[in-house]
């Protein structure tokens, strides 16, 4: 393979504690530190090991977003990608949209293999990968938590609710990562150091082309219902009257 093409997001780090916004129309993000999406880490990782084993000559990373994405492209470029592209725009854009942008990058780039999570932890949406692979008419492997090249194909082993698939498809394709396919090595300050010389490529979004209408709005963001307070009981008779009095279990 000549290359892999890896999509980051930006979002909240997974161990901030998520506030809304006191008139419920987002989240706060303001003073909020900001990460590479979990899965896209996971997914970049895996491109830096096929590379590694030889199977593909160069990694590059994209993301879509403000110009604050750079930070996190340039941890992905400090982890080992070759190059990054950042397609700059302020508008929060819909899975659709987003395929059909990294559709364009596609067709620029022109990569044996895109990589990208399965979801982001922000909306968990889990839908840009099959998007991307319905749009840009290629085979895709979703929720793969084992990856193997061989020529001209790929060999993904994906969970699900039965146990596990294993599927090959023909490249170029579209593969999304779960959690369990690896574990994201430790970027180093030589590395970060590094990283800084590595070209870092921004395109207009407004030069791409694509309509960034919105199909859908978010009326609301609210929280979770609080949980109520457990109760203690003396006996299982107890308990199982007090189950049954729930609706929990019958007789």
């Amino acid at each position: 393979m000549q290359r892999i093409l890896v999509c980051l997001k930006r979002v909240v780090d997974y161990n901030v504690r998520v506030r809304l916004k006191p008139d419920g129309s987002g989240v706060v993000l303001d003073g909020v530190k900001m990460s590479i999406n979990p899965f896209d880490e996971i997914a970049l990782e895996e491109a830096l090991r096929i590379r590694e084993r030889g199977e593909v000559e160069e990694v590059v990373v994209a993301s879509i977003g403000t110009s604050d994405s750079q930070q996190q492209l340039r941890t992905g470029l400090a982890m080992g990608a070759d190059r990054a592209v950042l397609v700059e725009t302020d508008a929060q854009l819909e899975p659709l949209t987003v395929a059909r942008t990294l559709l364009a990058l596609v067709d620029r780039e022109n990569p044996d293999l895109v990589l990208l999570g399965k979801q982001a932890i922000d909306a968990d949406n889990n839908q840009t990968a099959q998007m991307l692979a319905a749009l840009w008419q290629r085979p895709h492997a979703v929720f793969v938590s084992e990856l193997s090249i061989d020529g001209a194909a790929a060999t993904a082993v994906r969970e699900v609710d039965a146990g596990l698939e294993v599927v090959e498809v023909d490249l170029p394709a579209v593969v999304s990562s779960d959690l369990r396919l690896n574990e994201p090595r430790y970027v180093k300050l030589p590395e970060i150091m590094k990283a800084k010389k590595k070209l870092l490529e921004t395109i207009a979004f407004a030069e791409l082309g694509i309509d960034a209408t919105s199909q859908f709005s978010v009326v609301s963001t609210d929280p979770p219902p609080e949980r109520a307070q457990g109760i203690r009981v003396d006996s299982v008779e107890a308990l199982v009257a007090e189950l049954k009095s729930r609706g929990l279990v019958d007789g």
